[in-house]
């Protein structure tokens, strides 16, 4: 039956910056859909209540407080799920932050771009992904199935002048770790996938494109002409994650109102 695609009953799923936004969405559906998930952020207070959101309708959530930028932590957090559960199904790699505006205004171009700054970005962005991946990749490869996740952006597809450099650099860089990894997994029956992102209304960038002119300026970009809802990556992430994606591996996908069709 169609459902029985979808179904993730009994399955195990991990998602890191899951207090909120894009990975709350996902914690949101991949509960919905059957699986037990383990919402790991470094916001203490808004894991619990994404926890008891997600029980309050019927789901099975778990939380761990999780820094992904300490790869050491990131080890140990995902080996602990896989040893209590017996098992890892999916791991979504969401975490990740913002490296300011783009070359646009002067602070974002490429000669005022702090060390401090650029190293940040790239410790969260990309080595957390590729850490999260890594960790969970061992386990997978064991039981010979799973699926892989990682967040990606129309930044890291295109040049984006909205987007600082270290932004657009560690996007696209995850991009082709999806490829890659994906080649040396797909003997093992684990399929690895990223997501694309448009513009979604979330709390990156302390929830600057929340704010009416910044929105404004992200929805004209957009050929459907507004900023995406995060309930809108349900759908995807959720193909991704479950049985449907039986055949999918080594692809990111565009979730962005039409962007990168111009």
């Amino acid at each position: 039956m169609i459902k029985d695609l979808f179904d993730m009953q009994g399955q195990v799923a991990a998602v890191t910056g899951a207090a909120s936004g894009l990975g709350l969405a996902t914690a949101e559906v991949l509960a919905r859909s059957g699986a037990r998930v383990v919402l790991l952020d470094v916001d203490a207070r808004g894991l619990q209540a994404a926890k008891q959101a997600i029980e309050s309708e019927g789901g099975l959530a778990e939380t761990a407080v999780l820094d992904v930028s300490d790869r050491a932590a990131i080890r140990t957090v995902i080996d602990d799920i896989a040893l209590r559960h017996g098992r890892l199904d999916a791991v979504v790699a969401n975490a990740g932050v913002s490296a300011g505006p783009g070359y646009r205004t002067e602070i974002g171009q490429i000669n005022a771009v702090q060390d401090e700054q650029w190293d940040r970005v790239l410790a969260i962005n990309l080595s957390g992904v590729f850490v999260t991946l890594q960790a969970a990749a061992a386990h997978m490869k064991k039981q010979r199935s799973g699926r892989l996740v990682a967040m990606a952006s129309v930044a890291g597809l295109k040049s984006e002048v909205m987007c600082g450099y270290a932004y657009t650099a560690t996007k696209a860089a995850v991009v082709n770790l999806v490829r890659q990894a994906a080649m040396e997994m797909a003997p093992y029956n684990v399929m690895v996938n990223g997501i694309a992102p448009g513009p979604f209304r979330t709390h990156i960038a302390n929830g600057r494109i929340r704010q009416p002119e910044v929105a404004a300026e992200f929805a004209s970009m957009v050929p459907l002409g507004r900023i995406a809802q995060p309930e809108e990556l349900k759908g995807l992430v959720l193909l991704l994650c479950s049985p449907a994606s039986s055949f999918m591996t080594g692809t990111t996908i565009p979730i962005d109102g039409g962007i990168m069709a111009k």
